[in-house]
């Protein structure tokens, strides 16, 4: 059988780091099984908050991967904001915290101006060369997958031009993400950010989002079809070798947490096991790897908890699946905001198949509830309740004292991205059936 080919558009690719770039690098590496050849778009010299030279490993060298230059207004913001010379956390800068004017301004004006957001310098250059390239590389198939949401735009200005069958993949909801109230919206621009979102929804042969309740939010945007395809963990990355647990009951985060997703009750929580429980606070041990927020350690200082504290900052992805299997209890934070039922974090399914207990703090009646009764992987505790966490951390503690805190996690072998692609490809194949 031929190899299918499929055209994906996306701004995040090795070496650039985070939870962005993972779902389509290991989405193209398991296509070709599926008789899927992926051929890469995606910018030459963007601007990304991390870097992972580890995940160049798993490109394959047959992928053809096609670079274009793209500008990005965020020199101006770097050097009004004294942060020339550093990389920045562009997509939406500066969510959740509390900086100065210019900070604002610049929100206000990325939100108002640069819609959908400031990689939209890149959809007119780019599909004016992808028509082009297109005239002797043929594709079956595009994928467009955003945030940036300028990526659909250019996948959009394609397929209305060359009628090629499109999947529009969100990673994460436009209108209905958590901060998008933040972008102080004028009525127009809140307009034509609906307009646009409303264009690719419509437009699209298939709208892929990654969890329940954000396709559930798609559908009533009334797209041609809606398909889940959950993010996943790779096979490939998990340690060969048993990796021995720490000695300490120690809580492990993978991943930055900003003010949003700051636990603050299990701070509270933690802060009053230590005075009541000796055992318990000579045993703790919280590790922080990935960037957090100063926010977070304000209120960790408050609770007098810094001494249990480790920082570990930012590892590459294969260094941070192994810190996974060291984990007693592996902690899993949802943002505390309106569209938390929604949230599937990529993370969950690589804590699932660590076979570490999750304490999860979040709504318990979320899409990561469902999946962490479903899967038998952890425990979820919400937001407020404090005695919900206190009384979850002393089980949990029991259990390690005794040497039985395990995870007995089960039926997870279907969210492996391997599976999730095969899911994938099942929908280009339907929409490419003339």
């Amino acid at each position: 059988m031929d190899m299918k080919k499929v055209l994906i558009i996306t701004f995040y690719w090795p070496p650039s780091g985070g939870a962005g770039v993972q779902r389509w690098l290991k989405f193209a590496k398991y296509l070709p099984q599926y008789d899927w050849e992926p051929v890469i778009y995606t910018p030459e010299n963007p601007e990304f908050a991390i870097e992972d030279k580890s995940l160049l490993n798993d490109i394959a060298s047959s992928t053809e991967v096609i670079k274009t230059k793209i500008w990005e207004p965020y020199q101006i913001y770097k050097t009004l904001n004294g942060k020339k010379g550093q990389n920045v956390n562009m997509s939406f800068a500066g969510k959740g915290k509390k900086e100065g004017l210019i900070h604002k301004a610049a929100l206000t004006l990325r939100g108002n101006l640069l819609i959908p957001d400031p990689r939209c310098f890149w959809i007119n250059p780019s599909v004016k060369y992808l028509l082009n390239y297109l005239k002797t590389n043929p594709v079956d198939a595009i994928i467009t997958t955003g945030p940036p949401h300028s990526m659909h735009r250019i996948g959009l200005g394609l397929h209305r031009k060359t009628q090629i069958p499109w999947i529009a993949d969100f990673r994460d909801p436009w209108t209905n993400i958590d901060f998008y109230k933040e972008l102080n919206l004028s009525s127009l621009a809140d307009k034509i950010h609906h307009k646009m979102e409303q264009q690719i929804i419509s437009e699209a042969n298939c709208v892929v989002s990654v969890t329940p309740t954000w396709c559930a939010e798609l559908a009533i945007k009334q797209p041609k079809r809606i398909e889940l395809v959950h993010n996943g963990y790779d096979e490939a990355d998990i340690p060969k070798n048993k990796i021995s647990t720490d000695t300490e009951f120690s809580l492990i985060h993978i991943g930055s947490i900003n003010a949003a997703r700051n636990p603050k009750a299990l701070w509270k929580a933690l802060s009053e096991i230590i005075v009541e429980n000796t055992e318990f606070k000579n045993k703790l041990k919280i590790k922080l790897v990935g960037n957090v927020e100063e926010v977070v350690f304000s209120d960790i200082e408050q609770y007098n908890l810094s001494e249990f504290v480790q920082v570990v900052g930012y590892l590459s992805h294969s260094e941070a699946i192994e810190f996974q299997q060291k984990a007693q209890l592996l902690l899993l934070l949802i943002n505390n905001t309106p569209n938390a039922n929604g949230i599937l974090t990529g993370k969950l399914y690589e804590y699932m198949v660590s076979k570490r207990p999750i304490l999860a703090i979040g709504p318990t009646g979320s899409d990561i509830a469902s999946l962490l009764f479903e899967t038998e992987t952890g425990t979820i505790v919400d937001f407020d309740n404090l005695a919900g966490m206190k009384q979850t951390l002393l089980s949990l503690f029991e259990k390690y004292r005794n040497g039985t805190l395990e995870s007995s996690a089960k039926g997870y072998n279907q969210y492996s991205r391997s599976a999730q692609c095969g899911i994938m490809a099942k929908i280009l194949n339907e929409i490419t059936q003339n």
